[in-house]
């Protein structure tokens, strides 16, 4: 088939690189490029990056909401677009142009965790399974009818991060079986229904500080589903502590915020009378370290409670 590919960060990189393998990638569609660093350098997207070694046409409009795109989509005569994660909602006179239609990778099992942050969200809340789901894009967020689906388990001490490259792949595989089907006529578009519907809204920095008053798994599942970014916070001796990794710990009770220096572990009491151990912290202006070797530097003294 003659694909036209949208998306832009390395979520969805996979998912190109097993269409180009199996079908014409006519153009990519992707964010333009944004400053990074300390330098503010323009960085282009990771899928950019990866058509332009392939020698694959590069789009990167500021919107698709102009004729002007829209006829250059006509021109190009793709048989489907795909679209994952590109990050800019597809207006009705683009949908149409495909005969296979716009099919859309989406990292939750439909019409669960629809929204921009899908996977954080899943870990956040807990959640034992999710999944990647195919769909032909509608004019709404993630309303589209739904064509295939793939579950995998989410581990206990699984960040979003680690799940977050495992769906990717997941996704690579899913599109293929996806666009094999369509053009076989072999999948029945299933409608997604509102019944178990989530949104999962788009992850900001007000979220990563730690109420040390709720559970101790419930401040786990938010210290996995935030890292590798905003990443869970506290205050330690009144400088930001960022928290990367915790584990839940049996045995010590105390009132919410309290630390205790376990022989060397850094434990902090939860509400509930439960607990955690803080395996990986990085302290305001320091590096990333275990909290074995934070404690060694910076000893609980007179810090009472973390907040």
């Amino acid at each position: 088939m003659r694909i036209i590919f949208m998306g832009t960060p390395d979520f969805a990189v996979p998912c190109l690189q097993s269409i180009i393998e199996k079908h014409t990638v006519c153009a990519v569609f992707t964010q333009p490029d944004k400053p990074k660093g300390r330098g503010y350098a323009l960085t282009p997207p990771p899928v950019k990056v990866l058509s332009q070694e392939k020698n694959i046409p590069v789009y990167q409009p500021k919107t698709l909401r102009t004729e002007e795109a829209a006829q250059l989509i006509r021109d190009l005569h793709p048989d489907a677009i795909v679209v994952v994660a590109y990050g800019k909602i597809l207006p009705k006179e683009i949908l149409a142009v495909p005969p296979y239609g716009c099919i859309n990778v989406h990292a939750s099992l439909l019409p669960k965790y629809r929204g921009a942050a899908p996977i954080q969200w899943a870990v956040i809340n807990g959640e034992k399974e999710t999944g990647v789901t195919t769909m032909y894009m509608a004019e709404g967020l993630d309303t589209g009818d739904m064509l295939l689906k793939e579950k995998i388990e989410i581990g206990s001490e699984e960040t979003a991060g680690e799940l977050h490259d495992r769906l990717s792949q997941l996704g690579a595989e899913l599109i293929i079986k996806t666009l094999e089907g369509i053009e076989k006529g072999a999948i029945q578009r299933i409608p997604q229904g509102d019944s178990e519907t989530c949104y999962a809204s788009m992850l900001t920095k007000e979220l990563s500080h730690i109420d040390w008053n709720k559970p101790a798994q419930e401040i786990h599942n938010l210290v996995r589903g935030l890292s590798p970014w905003p990443v869970a916070d506290t205050t330690f001796h009144g400088k930001l502590l960022k928290i990367y990794k915790t584990k839940i710990v049996d045995g010590y009770s105390g009132e919410a915020g309290h630390p205790v220096n376990a022989n060397g572990v850094f434990i902090v009491c939860c509400g509930g009378n439960t607990a955690l151990e803080l395996l990986e912290v990085q302290y305001e202006g320091k590096k990333r370290m275990s909290g074995k070797d934070f404690l060694r530097g910076h000893p609980i003294g007179e810090e009472k409670i973390l907040r």
